[in-house]
């Protein structure tokens, strides 16, 4: 059986929602959010959010870490030698970023960190990556690292450019203790008045919602570094629209919520560790992607990386404005339920007008 090597585009529903205010040292702007997704009730759920959030005074949001991460796996005769290899290894980095530097003029490196589980070295290397996501950055600078390292080190062996030590689109919590893609912090604090008029409920019914669904429940269910209601249908929505590796999301959905109250009002933050997106490269070129891009102010004459900052911050702020309207609807007995029958039976009726 042949493979099939004609190209066929594949048509996604899509809608600008929004727009939603941000505040940051980053992004501070109104900016629609494109979503392409077939949930059809997630574009009103996550409009209502950011409606919220703009009576609110709009989100703020800030970047605190950002790296691309990439594992290798070698194998060396013993033990003995596996740790003399790794204390060697971990004194060579000034060296490592020259040959990093020969693959890309954006690749910079960042850090290693080591795990060796028997005569098994685990390399997992971080760089900073500009405005491409990085995943091919990463792993050409990492090949050329195992080539530099395997005739230093004629002891070792190669194993694979990969091992899952990165962690590439897979649950693990090392992403989050050491970081992978842009950790994204959002956070609005929502007046009571607004709260009752808008997502009608009150914010002592979400707070008890986060604590008893995304808090205990995530525990019950033994997520690994997460407590949400679905972060990830906003992402994947997000991630479609604007070209990214849609398998992202599985790490980018590891994220949590912190609901508080601030006198009567509702403090409610979005933590997303592991946002991987890019402005360029790979899943960019297509004329819809272009458009959405340039909407969201992300194809800009910037310093490199800050394009792709932008561009995970807006991602950040649409997460937090489904997750707001989501929980919100899940604190009143039937409303998921009346929302979706009544959006899908007004799709199905405008699909055959």
């Amino acid at each position: 059986m042949r493979w099939q090597t004609t190209e066929q585009i594949a048509t996604l529903p899509m809608r600008l929602v929004g727009p939603v205010k941000i505040i940051g040292p980053e992004v501070f702007a109104e900016v629609v959010l494109p979503l392409a997704t077939f949930e059809t009730p997630l574009w009103p759920s996550t409009h209502r959010g950011a409606k919220t959030c703009n009576q609110a005074g709009g989100i703020k949001s800030v970047i605190i870490d950002d790296r691309m991460t990439r594992s290798v796996l070698l194998e060396a005769p013993s033990i003995v030698q596996a740790s003399v290899a790794v204390e060697s290894l971990k004194q060579q980095k000034t060296d490592m970023q020259g040959i990093i530097e020969e693959t890309s003029r954006y690749a910079k490196f960042l850090d290693m960190h080591v795990q060796v589980v028997g005569c098994l070295i685990y390399l997992r290397f971080e760089f900073s990556t500009g405005d491409a996501s990085g995943h091919n950055m990463t792993t050409l600078a990492s090949e050329r690292l195992v080539d530099w390292i395997l005739i230093r080190y004629p002891e070792l062996e190669y194993v694979s450019i990969s091992g899952n030590y990165c962690c590439d689109k897979k649950n693990s919590a090392v992403n989050g203790i050491l970081g992978r893609g842009k950790y994204v912090l959002t956070e609005v604090v929502i007046p009571k008045s607004v709260c009752e008029r808008f997502l009608k409920t009150t914010p002592e019914k979400i707070i008890q919602l986060n604590i008893k669904k995304n808090l205990i429940g995530n525990i019950i269910a033994g997520g690994v570094r997460t407590a949400n209601a679905h972060f990830a249908n906003m992402l994947l929505a997000f991630y479609l629209a604007t070209g990214q590796d849609a398998a992202n999301i599985i790490e980018g959905s590891q994220g949590m919520v912190y609901a508080d109250l601030r006198g009567e009002d509702l403090y409610f933050s979005v933590t997303l560790p592991n946002i991987i997106v890019g402005t360029v490269g790979s899943g960019k070129t297509f004329d819809f992607v272009q458009e959405n891009l340039r909407i969201l102010g992300c194809l800009e004459p910037r310093e490199p990386g800050q394009n792709a900052r932008r561009l995970a911050i807006i991602a950040g702020c649409a997460v937090l404005c489904g997750e707001l309207s989501l929980l919100a609807a899940q604190t009143n007995p039937g409303e998921l339920m009346k929302s979706h029958v009544r959006l899908e039976r007004q799709k199905k009726t405008d699909d055959k007008n």
